[in-house]
């Protein structure tokens, strides 16, 4: 039999033990068994920041199981589950961490409580559950046992989701909650690429002006754009620079994106006559262009 995946994505971080406890226990049941790290950078209690990491990563891996751990109701009365979907299973809390990854796998088909202690540790913490608890059963399932035999089922119906994200989409407009900002500062939205045909090519940021385009290097250094990310989602970035300190927005906060007016070769021309006639009325009377006199010599 083919060795199995398991994949990892926690809020644990790696300045303490709780990662490798987790593989120790993995790998104890079966050394054999192959583990990919997703991210323990999840800040601690971000369920939807870790739901989201989970879900954009499984389409990418290998078949297998993938835990979830961004638990801060760990101990308390929410389930221990599992979940099955056509391109693989999940463990974790259900707290919401788990749906958007069922989805992204094709969808769930069946759930089960994590309620058979023959498949935890003979010791279970109520602070550790990702140790005594998702990692023995995550590798009792790596290993081919039955997923029926994980715990009892449950419906699916009665699985936690996290609330869906506002957006708006019109002509001209869109508004839509910031989803997550990256490492480099990017600001993505809970609004998907294609949103972007609705506005023209120079459009404002929550005031600021920016431009639509295909990657970041089609705009100047430290210019702000807009464009489709690799997820498929509509990002806000700045080439060379970090989008999420010029807008001051974090993960939840409303963004709104419209059409930019640009004054056309006419009016620009138009402008600088104006400007122009100022400036030599100016010299003529002796004044400056607020009309403040000239000093002259006594």
């Amino acid at each position: 039999m083919t060795p199995g995946w398991i994949s990892l994505t926690t809020d644990y971080g790696l300045s303490d033990g709780f990662v490798a406890v987790v593989h120790g226990v993995i790998l104890r049941h079966d050394p054999d068994l192959r583990i990919i790290d997703v991210t323990h950078e999840v800040h601690p209690g971000d369920i939807a920041r870790g739901a989201i990491v989970l879900a954009e990563a499984v389409p990418f891996l290998p078949s297998g199981v993938h835990i979830a751990v961004v638990d801060p109701g760990v101990g308390t009365q929410r389930r221990g589950i599992a979940i099955r979907t056509a391109g693989g299973l999940l463990v974790g809390p259900d707290n919401g961490v788990l749906w958007p990854a069922a989805e992204a796998l094709g969808g769930a088909d069946a759930a089960v409580e994590l309620d058979n202690p023959a498949w935890h540790r003979a010791r279970v913490s109520a602070t550790f559950h990702g140790r005594d608890i998702f990692a023995p059963v995550a590798a009792r399932l790596a290993t081919g046992q039955p997923f029926g035999d994980a715990g009892t089922a449950i419906d699916l119906e009665t699985l936690v989701r996290l609330p869906e994200p506002q957006a708006r989409i019109a002509t001209g407009e869109l508004e839509a909650e910031v989803r997550m900002v990256d490492r480099f500062g990017n600001v993505q939205l809970h609004l998907d690429g294609d949103a972007l045909s609705m506005v023209d090519d120079e459009v404002s940021v929550l005031g600021q002006a920016a431009r639509r385009v295909r990657t970041f290097g089609d705009a100047p250094r430290g210019s702000l754009v807009v464009l489709t990310d690799s997820s498929g989602k509509v990002a806000i970035a700045i080439n060379g620079g970090r989008a999420v300190v010029a807008l001051g927005v974090v993960p939840g906060d409303s963004v709104r994106i419209t059409n930019r007016v640009v004054p056309n070769a006419e009016d620009r021309a138009v402008s600088a006559e104006t400007v122009g006639r100022t400036a030599t009325g100016a010299e003529a009377t002796g004044s400056d262009a607020a009309g403040h006199k000239a000093p002259t010599d006594a």
